[in-house]
């Protein structure tokens, strides 16, 4: 369910790639969802799910990998946070 999510995000939103973009714009409050891939690092997502409790975003942890998420999002790169 959660994957059939993001591939509509995709579709509709303009995503943010990458843990360090996620957390500047979930800092700036301009973030209204999170999919992190299953072998995303311990510390960002410890991190991450920090700062989305304050800023009261919604965090998806896929059953995926960071690689298939990449090809999910139709990058030729592995991807382990993608966020709108």
């Amino acid at each position: 369910m959660s994957s059939i999510d993001l591939k509509k995000d995709l579709k509709e939103k303009k995503p943010i790639i990458g843990s360090d973009r996620t957390l500047k714009a979930l800092k700036n409050g301009k973030l209204e969802r999170i999919y992190m891939a299953s072998n995303t690092k311990e510390d960002i997502k410890e991190d991450i799910k920090y700062y989305s409790k304050l800023a009261n975003v919604k965090v998806i942890e896929l059953k995926e990998d960071n690689s298939k998420l990449g090809i999910i999002c139709k990058k030729p790169f592995n991807i382990s946070v993608i966020s709108f």
